[in-house]
């Protein structure tokens, strides 16, 4: 990934990316090409020397059982939006602005290790579920499900974990904009209803305070 120094991740945008409750692309290049899976992960920082991507995958998708070549590769999305140059206080001062997108993301590269365990995936839908159920007012639990249903239900899927080898990370946040530019843009992501992306903007803008 091209990643100007000024669009760099820092280690806590980076980990921010991992432990969001997301899905994420995992890729593979196999013998019949790349596949591509979109998938919920839980990140594990104990496991070796980066931690590691826990998710699962459908018995019936033919990815988990294929050699994989080399590396895998796990796509992290943040949030990302289109800026328009009429935010820009510099637009009114020279008009030399055009329009662009702002984004964060990490390519996450490992190996990938399968598990077709009863108990490591029942632990790994649990930690999964708790973390998308935890800001809810009446969680939903793994329990609350009848025991032979949910043993069913595991039966059907495949573990699928990256140990993480490397990571690269971009947050283009519109850094390379003067103060006032950027406040514009954080205004300007507010009333459009993106809240996710004016927030990202806002963490570095000194006018904003730092944050919204």
């Amino acid at each position: 990934m091209y990643i100007p120094a000024h669009f760099a991740a820092s280690p806590d945008a980076i980990r921010d990316l991992l432990t969001r409750p997301a899905a994420a692309n995992l890729i593979t290049m196999t013998p019949r090409g790349l596949l591509a899976t979109l998938l919920p992960f839980t990140y594990d920082p104990s496991i070796g020397e980066h931690g590691a991507l826990q998710g699962h995958v459908a018995r019936n998708n033919i990815q988990w059982s294929e050699p994989v070549m080399g590396e895998s590769l796990v796509i992290i999305q943040g949030s990302d939006a289109y800026i328009s140059p009429t935010w820009y206080a510099s637009k009114a001062e020279h008009g030399r602005v055009v329009p662009t997108w702002n984004y964060s993301t990490a390519h996450v590269y490992g190996k990938l290790i399968v598990h077709d365990d009863p108990d490591w995936l029942g632990n790994q839908v649990r930690r999964l579920t708790d973390l998308h159920e935890a800001s809810s007012a009446r969680p939903w639990t793994v329990e609350d499900a009848p025991e032979p249903y949910i043993s069913g239900q595991l039966r059907a899927i495949v573990g699928v974990e990256l140990l993480i080898t490397r990571i690269e990370a971009k947050t283009k946040l519109s850094q390379n904009r003067s103060d006032a530019d950027r406040a514009g843009v954080v205004e300007g992501l507010t009333a459009r209803g993106e809240a996710e992306s004016a927030a990202d903007v806002a963490r570095g803008c000194p006018l904003q305070g730092g944050l919204l």
